[in-house]
């Protein structure tokens, strides 16, 4: 991760996403860089728009969020509660078969 993160702090500084480029801020964080990891790094982003990367990427958790909140439709609540109430009886019976 602290290798993408190196990639997107020189993106951020307008600065060239480039393996020695890569390979400096991760030295200077204390990272011990792993050569192959920095080139499959840097060959990934080839052709990649960093900018859109980041606007789908923030956009996509937010379209996915659950809608078990307060403002889910008395559906959605019933359903769950149902799910809820499931699981301790399966669990119960799994126990008892322990037991005999």
């Amino acid at each position: 991760m602290e290798y993408v993160y190196a990639a997107l702090l020189l993106h951020k500084s307008g600065k060239t996403v480039d393996e020695a480029s890569v390979k400096k801020v991760l030295e200077a964080a204390g990272v011990s860089v792993d050569e192959s990891r920095v080139k499959a790094l840097i060959a990934s982003l080839e052709g990649v728009n960093i900018d859109e990367a980041m606007e789908k990427s923030v956009a996509a958790p937010v379209a996915a969020a659950p809608t078990t909140n307060a403002t889910a439709a008395p559906e959605a609540k019933q359903e769950a509660k149902k799910e809820e109430k499931k699981e301790p009886a399966s669990a119960a019976a799994g126990l008892g078969a322990l037991f005999g």
